[in-house]
């Protein structure tokens, strides 16, 4: 059954606005056609449009309410502690272009973030600027190229990418033009060190490694990986998507990566969904900290016995110029900077022990029902096959049916060396209960697969909107909205 339009609920004479008297002198308008009298709003008490509203929220499936189990998107709980000081005044209401006298709290905060994530992340430098990872890695890019040709060196057009990295890598480096080199994969899931051999030569770029990968494995060779690409004067690009296995444990800048984004809404818990806003700071190692975004946030008068330290604005010799409007998105700065105050190193380092404890708990139990394809030790996240044998259930069905088991599904076909890919991640803010409700969902739907496939097949059943037609869908696109009859979305 359809659910009802605002304007279908609409009935003359209702009112939920009632406006104050005027405190300005009033005036007729010069021109009465400034005036749609033919618009259709719609007439409902205040009541009416909140209740409608509420009850079409139920319909939508949020981290408050159940468990996320999206591989690669860390799709954790955020605390609510996180929005009330993004929201404090002296954030919320001021604006860039004032005079730094005026905001040196928010200066400051961001400096102070710069700092921090050096500190976690073993980088030399860090800009916030980019607006979410993927334009963090278009930003990493950019300052490769332009570390190369400032060397001279223009005959670099290649950029190394294993076919376990998270798919903007490709996209981030074919805008600059570079010729993608897809490195393949091993046995155990690591960069296939001959195929990475062969590809290294004087027209490498550089490459782009996802680590832990989009397996949720640790490239056991990661040294001679490193080695490899730097020994042909190529750069190391960190994706830093999955960073949240890491914290505390390692610095990827200790490991020879000249240059990894981060993304604030997965690892440092700001909310992402519909969209945005992300956060994707970038940090460099030394030989590219010059070609940073301009400005970045620096101390620019000492502090003395009087006086706090004053901050403002620094810009690099060689920088790629801006690439965001002001600073970034502040408030995604001020939510991940509360995050990482309020757990300090040893929290930080908790987080990345319960990911990975608790995706290696999960793998564990379902892989006597599941193949598991790369099946070691697994980091925040690991990638099992959606089929069975003997049967045609896909990766798409038990998705679909887990629906009826009250969880969000995993992420599907991803990544596309796994046959019927679901990649699972549940991050450290599920407990064990959680943990057990779900794969206990997954054992059952993997019986269900054997003794009755059909009611897997037609899933979800007990969801608002039943199975959609998806290629349909995308091909009979519907852009526009319902209105009234005789109104035309002309």
């Amino acid at each position: 059954m359809r659910e009802l339009t605002i304007f279908e609920l609409s009935s003359p004479g209702r009112t939920g606005v009632t406006f104050p008297e005027a405190d300005v002198p009033q005036y007729e308008l010069p021109d009465e056609d400034l005036l749609r009298t033919e618009l259709p709003l719609p007439e409902l008490a205040e009541v009416d449009v909140v209740r409608h509203y509420m009850h079409l929220s139920h319909f939508n499936y949020s981290v408050d309410e159940g468990f996320y189990p999206l591989g690669s998107c860390t799709m954790k709980y955020n605390p609510k502690i996180n929005e009330d000081t993004c929201r404090l005044p002296g954030f919320l209401f001021t604006h860039p272009l004032q005079p730094i006298e005026t905001v040196q709290g928010n200066l400051a905060l961001m400096f102070e973030m710069q700092e921090w994530l050096k500190e976690i992340s073993g980088f030399a430098a860090v800009t916030l600027q980019p607006a979410a990872g993927a334009h963090g890695e278009f930003t990493g890019v950019l300052m490769m190229r332009a570390y190369h040709k400032a060397r001279g060196d223009h005959k670099r057009t290649k950029m190394l990418i294993p076919d376990t990295a998270h798919g903007t890598n490709p996209a981030s480096a074919g805008m600059l033009g570079y010729q993608i080199v897809t490195i393949p994969s091993d046995a155990r899931g690591n960069v296939d060190q001959e195929a990475l051999k062969a590809a290294c030569d004087d027209t490498v770029v550089g490459m782009m490694l996802t680590n832990p990968n989009t397996l949720g494995l640790f490239d056991e060779h990661l040294e001679e990986v490193v080695k490899l690409v730097r020994g042909c004067g190529g750069l190391m690009y960190g994706d830093g998507a999955n960073l949240n296995a890491l914290l505390g444990i390692l610095r990827p800048g200790d490991l020879g990566f000249d240059v990894m984004h981060f993304n604030l809404h997965k690892t440092f818990a700001v909310p992402h969904g519909g969209g945005g806003p992300g956060s994707g700071p970038v940090g460099v190692s030394k030989r590219l900290a010059e070609f940073l975004p301009a400005p970045l946030i620096a101390v620019v008068e000492e502090a003395d016995e009087e006086n706090p330290p004053l901050y403002g604005y620094y810009t690099p010799k060689q920088t790629i110029g801006r690439m965001k409007a002001f600073h970034g998105h502040f408030g995604a700065i001020v939510r991940s900077y509360t995050y990482i105050a309020m757990h300090g190193p040893d929290g930080l380092k908790a987080i990345s022990e319960y990911a990975v404890l608790n995706a290696n708990y999960l793998k564990t139990r379902l892989e006597k029902y599941y193949t598991v394809p790369f099946n070691r030790i697994c980091m925040h996240e690991f990638v099992m096959e959606g089929r069975f044998e003997g049967t045609d259930i896909r990766a798409l069905d038990i998705a679909k049916r887990l629906m009826d088991y009250k969880f969000h599904p995993p992420t599907n076909y991803f990544p596309l060396i796994v046959r019927e890919a679901l990649m699972i991640e549940p991050t450290e803010t599920e407990n064990k209960d959680t943990l057990d409700a779900f794969s206990e969902a997954l054992i059952k739907i993997s019986e269900e697969a054997r003794t009755d496939p059909e009611i897997i097949k037609s899933a979800p059943h007990d969801t608002p909107f039943g199975r959609m037609d998806e290629v349909k869908a995308a091909r009979e696109l519907v852009l526009c909205c319902w209105l009234p009859e005789g109104y035309s979305n002309e």
